[in-house]
This record gives structure tokens, sequence and C-alpha cells, in this order.
């Protein structure tokens, strides 16, 4: 995934590099917003500061929403009420605080990414469902789940992990990644729930997905009899 990264402070943008890097993404980095509207590559997200030598934020955000559809993620020092509204209703997907923990970041992302993608699919095209394996297919746009073409009831949470865990087949997910995903970026509860649901997908999806626990880390999901197709790949 590729990130645009606008922050003119560069500390705060080095941390945000290096921890996206980390998870995989890419990113673009620049730091005023004249830079940020004659930005050319292609980019799946934005990460807008508000406060920019050259230009207000909120400016930009207004000018990169009349452009398209890409999520737009504020990041700013200004908690005042006022701006997160102004910078919601200008056409921002989301708002996150200054200081703020990279994991946070990620989490916000990747809960954009999953309420736009019913938006577009592949090449702009409505999203489809995606094929993992021989049986099991995953329709994030009408949020549900099949089994040999059969649909699976699901609980919303249950759905969300399985979504969720399905997105990188075969990664290792930290149980912090997976909370701050799934549930709330800011959940304090126990973590046991996690296991729970957990637990009911192993048994709802036994010989179709391995949910494999790591000590002390998260979890894994694993294809059974055979790997996924690249994200996109609608089912036939």
């Amino acid at each position: 995934m590729q990130v645009l990264l606008v922050e003119d402070d560069e500390p705060v943008a080095e941390s945000l590099r290096r921890g996206l890097r980390r998870y995989g993404f890419e990113v673009d980095w620049v730091t005023t917003g004249g830079a940020a509207l004659a930005h050319s590559g292609p980019y799946d997200v934005v990460l807008l500061d508000l406060g920019l030598p050259d230009t207000d934020g909120l400016d930009v955000c207004k000018a990169l929403r009349a452009r398209g559809d890409v999520p737009i993620i504020v990041i700013s020092a200004r908690s005042d009420e006022t701006d997160r509204v102004v910078g919601l209703e200008l056409g921002a997907d989301d708002y996150v605080s200054k200081p703020f923990g990279v994991r946070e970041v990620i989490a916000r992302i990747r809960a954009v990414m999953r309420r736009v993608r019913p938006r577009t699919g592949p090449g702009g095209a409505p999203g489809g469902p995606e094929r993992y394996g021989s049986r099991l297919t995953v329709d994030r746009r009408a949020a549900r789940v099949h089994v040999d073409g059969r649909e699976v009831a699901l609980a919303p949470k249950e759905y969300d992990l399985l979504s969720f865990l399905t997105e990188e087949p075969g990664a290792l997910m930290s149980r912090e990644q997976i909370m701050e995903a799934v549930w709330d970026a800011n959940w304090f509860g126990p973590t046991k729930t996690l296991d729970v649901h957990v637990a009911a997908l192993r048994r709802k999806f036994a010989g179709v997905v391995a949910i494999e626990a790591v000590r002390g880390v998260g979890f894994r999901l694993e294809i059974v009899g055979g790997a996924a197709p690249g994200p996109g790949g609608p089912a036939s």
C-alpha cells in the first residue's frame, strides 16, 4: 500500500516512515501543501498534517477531496473539536491527534481502507468477492463469507476478525495489531475476547483456514489446501 505523507515536522515524519515501512507500507514524504498537490505518483491513502508551512492543511484536504476519493487521514496537534469537525466535513475520512503511536495510525489506515474498499475495486470498478484457496470467499462489499458456495453465519466481530486476518494470509499479526484494527485503537479491555473469537473462527472454518497462535506474539492465518491469489482477485 502506497502512503502519501504530508508532514513538515521531520522527527514525526521519520518516525512514521520507519513504522509504516516495518508494516509493509511504501511512503512518499512531502513537507508542504504545494508539494502534496503537485505530487504525481500513485497513492492509496493520504496522511495529512494541518500545520503546514505554506498553507492550511484544511485547504489541502479540500483540494485533494475535490480530485477524487482517495482516503485522507488528518494528523494534527490541533485537538480543537472545531478543527476535527471541519476536517471531516471537508472530506477527511478520519482524524488522529498528536501525540499518537504508529500502531494507532496503522490501525486507522486499515479501518479506513476497509470502509472504502466497497466503493471501488481494482481499476476503479466496484469491489467484488475475493477467493482464498479453493473453498473460502470473502465479500467485503456485502460483509458476507462463503465456504463451498454456502454462506457462513458470523457475528459482526467474527467477520471483522476473519476479514482482517485474510488481508495478509501467512502474516504474523500481534495481539495489539489485531485489537487495534478489529476492536478499537483505544481498546483498554482484556484481550481474552480475541481468543474467544479466534476459537469461534477455528470451529466454523475447520479444514478451510488454520489460525496458528504464536506464543507471546499473536496469530497467523493460513489458507488450508493452497495460497490465496493476490488482493482484489475476484472469486469465480
